[in-house]
């Protein structure tokens, strides 16, 4: 396992992936059954198999036993290593045994494998790796704790000279991270920061990386950034054929085509949101985020528009348009009115400059405040 190894791909993170479409996506399950067994039995999962409460009891003892003979041979290459070998050798066998338990997914050992292996480890590309793994376990098992600790861990490790792959690799795993926890905009800042140099493929292929970032540039870049940072990129383009909905929703939202938009939003929500465990929880959200942008953004291009135009423009009913546009503007979320009774929407275009006004009145106000509470100290002292 030396320092210019690609990080293994442990524990594999479409495994739980698959077991989250098994159990909450029904029109997927046959097909991540299939994919979940496979990869289960191929990385000899027996652990994780008894964390999940699986039926399959069979399955369980035959890779335990598995794991029980390659831990043995691992211990004992270890105990041979530390009686007749150097420190390398020992912290390269501790190394082998703590991947091992990420590649079965024992946490509950895996963790405490991972720490003694880094107190053993003294190359810093090799310490930034295992301090990698402990964020991929995090992620594998939705531990916030775990991933945050250990993010800062690698960012420290990195920052004291880390090399410029495992900087950008973390980058990934932190906007990975981001996703999970519906920040949208930090995520979209990582992922494209990272578009052109891309190598976590122990996190995810590279059309999956493409397809996040396309997915979080939607709700986390402005209008400019998406045409600057997702539409004119090469590496987006070149992926286009497998992205297809998500480049056509943000394709479209851009060009103000706002029926093909909403098409293709639905299309996202049900290919890309739904079926992904750490979107999935944000998929309503998304959604609702994109609407509200795609409304703001013909909006602010009139002072007023009736509401028979603005269901032509995103090709839906009055009645949903109505209802959609009330709950927004009743949250603060659109700055606008709707007059029912001439079916007008008319935008108030002042109400933001205003509230900007009046802030930078209170800052102004504030200084002058505090300029003369200095006088007066100075006059009393």
């Amino acid at each position: 396992m030396a320092d210019e190894h690609v990080p293994l791909p442990y524990p594999n993170l479409k495994v739980a992936q698959w077991h989250y479409q098994v159990t909450s996506v029904p029109r997927l399950k046959d097909e991540a059954s299939s994919s979940f067994w496979k990869a289960v039995e191929a990385d000899e999962m027996a652990p994780y198999l008894t964390y999940v409460e699986s039926s399959n009891s069979s399955l369980i003892s035959s890779l335990s036993e598995k794991n029980k003979a390659e831990l043995d041979r691992l211990d004992q290459k270890l105990k041979e290593a530390e009686e007749n070998q150097g420190d390398s050798e020992i912290s390269e066998f501790l190394r082998s045994r703590a991947m091992y338990l990420c590649r079965i997914g024992d946490k509950e050992r895996a963790i405490p494998a991972l720490e003694k292996a880094l107190e053993k480890t003294a190359g810093l590309g090799a310490r930034i790796d295992l301090v990698l793994a402990m964020i991929r376990m995090g992620l594998f098992y939705s531990d916030s704790d775990l991933v945050t600790a250990n993010i800062t861990r690698a960012t420290d490790l990195i920052d004291s000279g880390g090399d410029w792959d495992r900087r950008n690799r973390l980058k990934v795993y932190r906007a990975l991270y981001h996703l999970s926890i519906r920040d949208f905009k930090e995520a979209a800042e990582l992922l494209t920061d990272t578009l052109s140099t891309f190598t976590a493929t122990e996190l995810m292929e590279y059309d999956d990386f493409v397809a996040l970032t396309v997915l979080a540039s939607g709700v986390g870049c402005d209008r400019k950034g998406i045409k600057t940072k997702i539409l004119a990129s090469s590496e987006v383009n070149g992926a286009m054929a497998t992205i297809t909905q998500l480049f056509t929703m943000t394709d479209s939202l851009y060009k103000s085509n706002y029926t093909q938009f909403f098409l293709a939003l639905a299309e996202v929500e049900q290919h890309y949101l739904i079926p992904n465990v750490f979107l999935a929880p944000h998929a309503r959200y998304y959604v609702r985020e994109m609407r509200i942008k795609a409304y703001a953004q013909l909006l602010e291009s009139y002072q007023s528009l009736t509401m028979e135009r603005i269901c032509r423009s995103f090709g839906v009913s009055e009645t949903f348009m109505d209802r959609d546009l009330s709950r927004f503007i009743a949250n603060g979320r659109l700055n606008c009115t709707i007059d029912k009774v001439s079916g007008v929407i008319q935008t108030n275009k002042l109400g933001t400059q205003n509230k900007t006004a009046l802030y930078e009145q209170v800052i102004k106000q504030g200084d002058v405040l505090l300029s003369d509470v200095q006088k007066l100290h100075r006059v009393v002292g």
